[in-house]
């Protein structure tokens, strides 16, 4: 485990790990379902993963479409790989969404649509709905 895995509540938040890599649910909501790709090789700089990590990316990118397009249907989907203050290898994975989602009895907004994800405008959500969308998508992958 790396600080930004910890930092996104590994393994609490755990929706699917494999060899070297973890899906996360991401605590802040930017839209419903996002998730934090990340990566636990000791690498900084994405040029410093392993031949292995970059084969395995592949399979979890089908993965994490499939599931999130069973989960909540996105109309699109953003990875983002920022880096600034999380220094390990991870991605910020955000499902785009041109209408409002409904989940748990919330109404979840992509306030971005159609641009960039907007990091400043969060879905609110406490443990007991990132509890419920964790699960779901747990069902789902």
């Amino acid at each position: 485990m790396n600080p930004t895995m910890k930092k996104f509540g590994y393994p609490e938040s755990r929706v699917k790990e494999f060899e070297t890599w973890v899906v996360l649910l991401r605590p802040q909501q930017i839209t419903l379902g996002a998730l934090v790709l990340a990566c636990a090789e000791p690498a900084t700089a994405f040029s410093g993963l392993s031949s292995k990590a970059f084969t395995e990316l592949h399979e979890i990118i089908g993965c994490i479409e499939r599931g999130l397009a069973r989960a909540f249907a996105y109309d699109k989907i953003n990875y983002l790989m920022l880096m600034m203050v999380d220094l390990d290898v991870h991605f910020h994975v955000v499902p785009r969404y041109a209408q409002n989602r409904s989940f748990a009895g919330r109404e979840f907004r992509d306030s971005g649509w159609p641009g960039p994800p907007d990091f400043t405008q969060v879905n609110a959500t406490g443990a007991e709905i990132n509890e419920s969308i964790l699960a779901h998508l747990k069902s789902v992958f």
